[in-house]
């Protein structure tokens, strides 16, 4: 499968149709973290419908709104910095009944020319290594968001979540690999479900490329702008090495980098697992 070619609509259409991908209207990319099995937990999976991931809600439809509470989202989390909502006009829509928390990665101030630049430049490059650069930075920024994000998983057990970026991938796909890692899920099952962004964006290929060809690194060079949203199975199989190598593997991350105990792990772990007979 080329990274850089458009998808068989009907493929798209037909993967789109089954889990994890789920339908939201108005939004894209959209899949529940749940029935993955745990390898540290045997006979226990992730919850179905309880975590779940998305590109950005700016478009949710009011049919979108009510199939996201009756998916039981009750919180969203919006990984997105301010600087990117004003960029592309893309505000949070307030959907009654459900609370929005804001938890951006990134803050103002690392969106200067120059770090935007270099982002870019990494971005375009597509290479597993200039990723890696980018991921660790998603760590490095995201120790609050993140934190924010398994607190609430530990202190609401109930209601289901949604986390979302602008195209769900990178900084979501991250946050994702976090939990589902904590969780026990084999590095496999977690790169499988990073990939799939490559289809469930998709439905949204002419708008991201529209909003790139803004961009004077990509303007006039398409083969970059679609480096930027490559999601390959071994880009997360490296990251989740980086993790390990650099972090000390996701409980140390957790612990040095997000303030958490053993026990609040312990007490995410039981929130994010069931037996597997629980499987819907």
């Amino acid at each position: 499968m080329n990274d850089l070619e458009p998808l068989d609509a009907a493929y798209v259409a037909d993967v789109l149709s089954r889990p994890p991908f789920v339908t939201i209207d108005g939004v894209i990319n959209v899949r529940d973290l749940g029935s993955y099995l745990s390898e540290t937990s045997p006979g226990d999976i992730t919850r179905p419908r309880f975590l779940f991931r998305s590109a950005e809600l700016s478009g949710i439809t009011k049919e979108g709104e009510h199939q996201l509470k009756t998916l039981g989202i009750a919180t969203v989390f919006d990984l997105r910095s301010d600087t990117e909502i004003h960029k592309y006009n893309t505000p949070q829509p307030a959907i009654d009944g459900v609370e929005i928390i804001r938890a951006p990665v990134f803050q103002t101030e690392d969106y200067s020319p120059e770090m935007m630049a270099k982002r870019y430049q990494l971005y375009a490059s597509g290479k597993t290594e200039a990723f890696m650069e980018l991921y660790s930075q998603i760590l490095d920024h995201g120790s609050l968001s993140f934190g924010t994000i398994l607190r609430h998983i530990r202190d609401s057990p109930t209601g289901g979540c949604i986390l979302h970026c602008t195209a769900g991938k990178d900084r979501t796909g991250i946050i994702a690999a976090i939990l589902l890692k904590l969780a026990g899920v084999a590095n496999s099952a977690i790169a499988e479900d990073y990939a799939l962004t490559r289809v469930g964006r998709e439905p949204a290929r002419e708008m991201i490329m529209a909003r790139l060809s803004k961009e004077p690194l990509f303007a006039s060079n398409n083969e970059a702008a679609l480096n930027m949203f490559t999601c390959r199975h071994e880009t997360m199989l490296a990251f989740l090495s980086l993790l390990e190598d650099k972090y000390g593997g996701v409980e140390t991350y957790a612990k040095q980098r997000l303030a958490l105990s053993d026990d609040d792990l312990s007490k995410i772990r039981s929130n994010i697992l069931v037996p597997s007979a629980s499987r819907l």
